[in-house]
């Protein structure tokens, strides 16, 4: 039960950058996540790229394989930049399904979107995409959540700001203009989150890496939407949680 005695309407977790196949790579940090993921019950597990580091296929089927210990039956996973290296796309697609997906949970529209490029670090969601979102909101009065890979908005600590999105400022935008109230991100290892307009932007850390900068942990975020308030808490693996964004958003 959330506050004012609400019954929560869904609980999202996000795990992102799991870069199977790195040196910096740790199992026990991803299989601690899977339980404590499983424990929590979560209506939907978004994973937000990187699954892999280089793209290569016995690398995906690695990672499907611990994925598939998620007890969860919606798992919705995009790629990032890693995993579009070496034409690793096409097995992102035989392990995953298609690049761009949509996930409807009661009052929760989920648009999961690839902003990865071939061999490149730099992400990019085109124009292309842009009616395809449009149509997919359709005008919903649900709670809207977009999830992606690279950054909508520069973080503090990341170094420079090319790893947002070439078009980040038309697609910020869109994403006013639909009334979408979250953006889940990952990349950069660094947790964060910004408030632009109504819309909350939310960086999920890594969840199995320890390539991570500063004092950043390994960590992941479990997002809770009631019917007047969004809570997003970060969790990290053997350790603690802490309650990082909770905002309104009457419907």
């Amino acid at each position: 039960m959330g506050e004012k005695g609400e019954d929560r309407i869904a609980r999202i977790a996000q795990i992102s950058d799991i870069h199977v196949g790195s040196n910096h790579y740790v199992s026990n940090l991803l299989n601690r996540a899977i339980v404590e993921i499983n424990r929590m019950e979560p209506d939907v597990v978004l994973v937000t790229g990187d699954l892999t580091n280089d793209g290569f296929r016995q690398q995906y089927s690695a990672v499907k394989a611990y994925l598939g210990n998620l007890e969860c039956e919606e798992i919705c996973v995009v790629p990032g930049n890693h995993d579009s290296r070496n034409v690793g796309y096409v097995h992102f697609e035989d392990a995953f399904g298609t690049r761009n997906k949509v996930l409807r949970i009661g009052g929760i529209t989920i648009v999961a979107l690839d902003s990865s490029q071939p061999d490149l670090d730099e992400g990019k969601l085109g124009r292309q995409n842009y009616r395809w979102v449009t149509e997919m909101l359709g005008g919903s009065e649900d709670f809207k959540v977009i999830a992606m890979h690279h950054h909508l908005l520069p973080i503090p600590g990341t170094g420079r700001e090319r790893h947002v999105i070439e078009d980040a400022g038309d697609f910020l935008e869109l994403l006013v203009e639909e009334k979408i109230d979250l953006v889940l991100c990952g990349h950069k290892h660094v947790p964060h989150s910004w408030r632009f307009e109504n819309l909350w932007v939310v960086n999920a850390g890594t969840v199995s890496s320890l390539r991570v900068r500063g004092y950043a942990r390994p960590c992941y975020n479990v997002v809770d939407v009631y019917p007047s308030f969004c809570e997003v808490t970060r969790k990290y693996p053997f350790g603690e949680s802490e309650e990082v964004v909770r905002f309104s958003h009457e419907r």
